[in-house]
């Protein structure tokens, strides 16, 4: 077996459909050991390669990399969407919606704190989706969608 098969099989994490190309980015943050706390105790992404100045992380099948960098901090810009402040920058994952519901319980058995709560976006519409926003412990903003058929990602 493959080291990538056997990753995918002790991830916690939801996976990808295979068909799509994992992304890779890298965001700056203060601190690796609240890194790895938020987004491998809390997300329960798994660790990949390390060292003393980044960790990478199995993202929800995508590779996000973790660089220390000790001046990280929150962002400043935010733009008003459907009556809240959407956080720029801002990155995340498009699940399904039960992966979607179960990781909003998920989150707030952790008391993470939201920048906006969990909510569906678009209701009876083409496009409906949840969406939820928070910050990583550096000021990173994430966000997660749901879709309960996500042949609508890009619905108009």
């Amino acid at each position: 077996m493959s080291q990538d098969s056997a990753s995918a099989e002790t991830s916690s994490t939801p996976r990808i459909a295979e068909s799509l190309s994992p992304f890779h980015l890298a965001i700056p943050v203060r601190d690796l050991s609240e890194s790895r706390q938020f987004y491998g105790e809390i997300f329960g992404c798994s660790e990949g390669r390390s060292d003393t100045t980044w960790v990478d992380f199995d993202f929800f099948g995508h590779q996000l990399v973790c660089h220390v960098d000790p001046k990280a901090s929150n962002r400043s810009v935010e733009n008003p969407v459907d009556g809240h402040q959407v956080p720029i920058p801002h990155f995340g994952i498009v699940l399904d919606m039960n992966s979607w519901s179960e990781l909003a319980d998920r989150l707030r058995s952790h008391n993470v704190e939201f920048i906006i709560e969990p909510y569906i976006r678009f209701k009876g519409q083409p496009g409906e989706q949840g969406t939820m926003f928070l910050e990583d412990p550096s000021g990173n903003a994430v966000e997660f969608k749901g879709f309960r058929d996500r042949s609508s990602l890009f619905a108009k």
